[in-house]
Order: structure tokens, then C-alpha cells, then sequence
């Protein structure tokens, strides 16, 4: 193989995949709703199930000089109202996160790519206990860092061409903020007493994993997304347990981002 035909198919590969990124940069907006069971013994020993609602923005895009790399962000608001099954407390929750990926793409064929990459994820919220009197709140905050993997397939239907995306995420470091068994908030904030309330996590005490599967079906230049978010968090930690195990069926606007 000569010089020449060798510098022609890296020519070509790389047009490849700039044409890819253009058609691969997109943002989307989407709105959840379903079921959610959520359990934080530093407020009680019950688990609460209920309803959970969220709304996603995320922005997916290649790198211009590089389109062989892309990256993506997403900011996420959830709500969740849930109750115990004596049906005599309720639990009212609240988180905001954000995470930002960096991935690498292979074009394994015409219409399928695999990105696979790193993720940062960083949240703030709340758990609210209605029967509480004494603590009736929990503050939560950690940021995880970890493995992100995607997969995209597009294939023809009805004389269109839709694409099937599934994305998961696992961390495998973090911190979170935690309070002891036992410990109050006035003790933490007010008399500043420290007693391991930033703890270090890993799979062995915070196993998380959260995956999302959709399908965008084209309308126009845009495209409507529909699919499934699974999102799973749990810790066990300063002798208390939390979980909050969330499926939520998605669905929102696909449009492209142009150079």
C-alpha cells in the first residue's frame, strides 16, 4: 500500500467522522414521571414509595478539531412525594445535579457508534419526613466520579430513520455528605462538631448505577425522544442506610446543533 492510498484513507476517515459529529450534536429537553422508593434511616427505618418527577436538559456535542471525542452535559431537577405503607407519613425529596462527560467515539459501522468515557456528577437536595418532629430533614450533597458508556443505532422504519441510545453510567469514586447515627444538624452546623460527616465512596459502600434507553422518532429537523431512565442510589455509611431506587418513563425534544 503506497503513501498516497494511505493518506487518502485517513482523508477519509476523518471526513467520516466530522460528517458523524454533524449529525451527532444535538440538545435535548425532556420531562419523567414515575415510580420511586426511597429509604434513609437517619429519618426513619421505613421505606416510602410514591411518585417522582423530573426534568432533564442535556447537550450532546463533538469536538470540533477532534471529532473522534465529544462531550456531554446534563442538568437535572427531580421531585418526590412518597408514603409509607401504614399510609399515616409522608416523605417530600428534592435534588439538583449536573454531570459532565467526556467520551470517545468508534464508528463501528455507518449507523452504529459506541462513545465510552469518563463522567463527573455532582447533586444538592433535600428528604423531607412529614412525622418527624425532631429531625425532620436531610441535606444531601456528594459528587461522584466514574465510567460512562453510549451506544447509538440508527435504522430505517416507515421510510424514516430513527435511533435507538442507550447510555450508562457507574461511579466508582465519590464523596458524600453524611451525618453520623445519632448526630444532629444543630451539632454539625451550629457547634461545628466534624464526626465523619465527609465520607469517601466507593462501590463497596455506594453502590450507583444509573442507565437510560430511548428512541427518537423524527419529526421534521427535530426529533420527539421517548424511553426508560433507571436510576438507582444507595449507601450504606456512618451506620445508616440510604437508597432511592427511581423508574421513570422519558419524554422530550430532540434538536440538532449546527457549527
Amino acid at each position: 500500500m503506497t503513501y498516497r492510498r494511505i493518506l487518502l484513507i485517513v482523508i477519509g476517515a476523518v471526513t467520516f467522522l466530522q460528517d458523524v459529529a454533524a449529525q451527532d450534536n444535538w440538545h435535548t429537553t425532556m420531562a419523567a414521571i414515575g415510580t420511586s422508593q426511597t429509604l434513609d434511616t437517619y429519618l426513619s427505618p421505613e421505606k416510602y414509595s410514591g411518585t417522582e418527577v423530573r426534568f432533564l436538559s442535556q447537550t450532546h456535542r463533538h469536538w470540533r478539531n477532534h471529532p473522534q471525542w465529544s462531550s456531554q452535559s446534563s442538568l437535572m431537577g427531580a421531585f418526590l412525594y412518597a408514603e409509607q405503607r401504614a399510609e399515616n407519613s409522608n416523605e417530600m425529596g428534592g435534588m439538583l445535579t449536573y454531570d459532565y462527560a467526556i467520551r470517545h467515539t468508534w464508528q463501528l459501522k455507518e449507523n452504529w457508534c459506541i462513545e465510552a468515557g469518563g463522567q463527573a456528577e455532582t447533586a444538592v437536595g433535600f428528604l423531607y419526613n412529614t412525622r418527624n418532629t425532631n429531625n425532620p430533614a436531610q441535606a444531601r450533597a456528594y459528587l461522584h466520579i466514574g465510567p460512562d458508556v453510549a451506544t447509538s443505532w440508527r435504522f430505517p422504519l416507515f421510510r424514516k430513520h430513527f435511533t435507538l441510545r442507550y447510555e450508562v453510567a457507574v461511579p466508582l469514586l465519590g464523596v458524600l455528605f453524611s451525618p453520623n447515627y445519632g448526630q444532629s444538624y444543630y451539632e454539625i452546623f451550629t457547634r461545628g462538631n466534624y464526626d465523619h460527616n465527609a465520607v469517601f465512596t466507593t462501590p463497596f459502600n455506594a453502590p450507583t448505577l444509573r442507565h437510560q434507553l430511548t428512541v427518537d422518532i423524527p419529526i421534521k429537523k427535530a426529533a420527539l425522544r421517548v424511553g426508560y431512565l433507571g436510576d438507582y442510589q444507595q449507601a450504606e455509611v456512618n451506620h445508616l442506610k440510604y437508597h432511592t431506587y427511581s423508574h421513570l418513563l422519558l419524554i422530550g425534544l430532540v434538536r440538532p446543533l449546527y457549527r
